[in-house]
Order: structure tokens, then sequence, then C-alpha cells
């Protein structure tokens, strides 16, 4: 359901998350811990911060961290900056006009199947899951 850029951003932000409050860690070290492309996770952590979700500082003593608490950072805020969790609610059948007002014969299954997954990382804070992750550690 989550594609590889949001899987790698949700990863590097509840690695963030596990760190001292303040503490800032680079993009290579986290590619590191993480197992993934430094190169592209770079990509990530910028977009990120370019969206509120991480602070970046330059410099010995830089890096990425979390730019609010891990209680007020939601997981759709991390998914956002790559793919719009409502549309993901896409017509199955590939119409274009599919919506409430104008729903297709498969609208109202599908929206009541996704609703609570687009609820779920909205309602869903980092700190609710950094307890049940080893990241970073």
């Amino acid at each position: 359901m989550l594609s590889k850029t949001d899987q790698y951003a949700l990863r590097a932000v509840l690695c963030l998350a596990q760190q001292p409050e303040g503490s800032r860690l680079g993009a290579a070290y986290i590619a590191s811990r993480l197992g993934l492309p430094a190169n592209y996770l770079s990509k990530i952590l910028h977009s990120l911060a370019r969206a509120g979700v991480l602070v970046s500082e330059r410099g010995p003593r830089g890096g990425f961290g979390l730019a609010r608490p891990a209680e007020e950072l939601s997981l759709a805020e991390v998914i956002e900056p790559f793919d719009s969790l409502v549309g993901r609610r896409s017509c199955l059948l590939g119409r274009e006009a599919c919506s409430d007002d104008s729903p297709c014969g498969l609208h109202s299954r599908w929206k009541s199947a996704s609703d609570p997954v687009i609820e779920f990382f909205t309602r869903t804070a980092i700190a609710d899951l950094i307890q049940e992750v080893d990241l970073c550690e």
C-alpha cells in the first residue's frame, strides 16, 4: 500500500524520534543504520525538511531532527510530502469522476474500506509507534 519512498520516510522519522530531543543525525548515518540507499534517503529527508516535518542543520554538529515532538507528528504528515492519502482512494474502476456525488458501482464499498486506513494514518502519532520498533538504537 505504501510506496518505497513512504516506507523509507516513515522508517527515518521513527529512527529520529528514538533519539534524545534536540539531537541531529546525518543522512548517511541514518541510511547506514536502516540499510537504505544514502542518496535516495538524503533526498527524502530534505523533502521532509521542506515540508516542516524535520529540521535540517549544516555543519559538523548538523544533521536532521524532528521539527515537532513525536506526539504532535502524525504518520499522514510524514507520507503527505510524497503521496496524498486522500488521492489513494481513486476509483477502482478507473473513472475520473468518481465521488460521493457521482459514484461508480464500487465507490461505497471502497470508501468504507479505505476511510479507516486514512484515519489510521491521520490519527496515529509517531510517538505511538516508537516504543514498538527498534530502528536506530
